[in-house]
């Protein structure tokens, strides 16, 4: 299969358009990341994603809408808590998981009686949904396991001959995925952090969002993921990272220590020269919203500049940095060394 880069304009949205109603992929920009989009509701058109990514089929995605009339069918009911969440986050990156409607695919959902469904406020998805009409499930455009993609160059890296279509749309403003919040249950539950923080719902809602242990843990064995970005590896750059907690004088020391052919930092904005071993910066210290910007790009450079082990600087673990932190867990496949 060739895989077409086309700058968005009317044309290419309608061919964006014309290949969903037709079952097929298109690859597409995000405020959050790049996603890989299919029919929700065509089963055929999103087992599909899943040979595209190499993901597994037991993870399930993410439905994407243009307004909120397009809830009918892809849920079975919308909740007071939903609708003040979508008054205060829609458009933008909030993903609620809500009771599964009867129209939306069952491998959309992984099976489960729940389904993830978020309003993106980049313009390109929009057009794209209203020219087609379709509600699409879309993951992140990346090989399954590796890091997001946030801009065209690095969608169509993973996924040159896999998908006809990548619409180049820039890249992306936010970086990471979205937030998910569970509302299914007696009590609203931060599944994934993202850029809208658990912080921010608790104040339109007016009570405590409970945040699930997998977010900074493993999975326990048997249990389900109820959300993408659950499993134990996600966002991993070829390199073993490790994650360094402590204080900036103890991190030098280490990697002082630890120096050798293919070690690389992964530090904060302006640590980089300081540093005795090759460094990429992601970002400055206590700054969520501009780590999670650099996040996924800094992972990719580290593979492009043949990194080997990796020695990452902790970011917070609260407010956005805490999406940066989830995600460089799962990157890190939960190693974390106190220096």
């Amino acid at each position: 299969m060739q895989t077409q880069v086309l700058p968005v304009n009317e044309q290419s949205i309608a061919l964006a358009a014309q290949l969903l109603r037709r079952g097929e992929l298109v690859a597409l920009p995000t405020e959050t990341v790049y996603g890989i989009a299919a029919d929700a509701r065509n089963p055929e058109a999103v087992k599909k994603i899943f040979a595209a990514k190499g993901r597994p089929q037991d993870n399930p995605l993410i439905v994407h809408i243009a307004g909120m009339e397009m809830l009918a069918g892809i849920v079975s009911a919308v909740p007071e808590r939903a609708r003040r969440l979508a008054a205060a986050f829609w458009p933008g990156p909030l993903t609620m998981v809500l009771p599964r409607g009867p129209e939306v695919a069952d491998v959309t959902c992984a099976g489960l009686d729940t389904v993830g469904v978020r309003m993106p406020s980049h313009p390109v998805v929009q057009a794209v949904i209203r020219a087609s009409g379709v509600a699409f499930a879309a993951p992140s455009a990346n090989l399954s396991g590796k890091p997001s993609p946030t801009n065209a160059a690095d969608t169509l890296a993973d996924m040159d001959g896999r998908l006809p279509l990548i619409l180049d749309g820039g890249d992306s403003a936010v970086g990471v995925e979205s937030t998910v919040v569970s509302l299914a249950g007696e009590h609203p539950m931060l599944l994934r952090p993202g850029y809208i923080t658990r912080e921010q719902m608790e104040e339109v809602l007016g009570e405590e969002v409970l945040v699930s242990h997998a977010i900074l843990e493993k999975l326990r064995p048997g249990e389900t993921a109820r959300s993408p970005g659950m499993k134990y590896k996600h966002y991993a750059p070829k390199a073993e990272v490790t994650i360094l907690r402590g204080s900036w004088a103890h991190y030098q020391a280490y990697l002082a220590d630890h120096a050798g052919p293919g070690v690389f930092a992964l530090c904060f904005a302006g640590e980089g020269a300081r540093l005795p071993v090759p460094a990429i910066e992601y970002g400055a210290e206590g700054d969520g919203a501009a780590q999670a910007h650099r996040l996924f790009t800094a992972l990719r450079e580290l593979d492009k500049a043949g990194a080997r082990v990796v020695y990452a600087r902790c970011p917070a673990s609260s407010g956005v940095s805490m999406a940066v932190y989830n995600r460089l867990l799962r990157a890190a496949a939960f190693r974390v060394v106190e220096v």
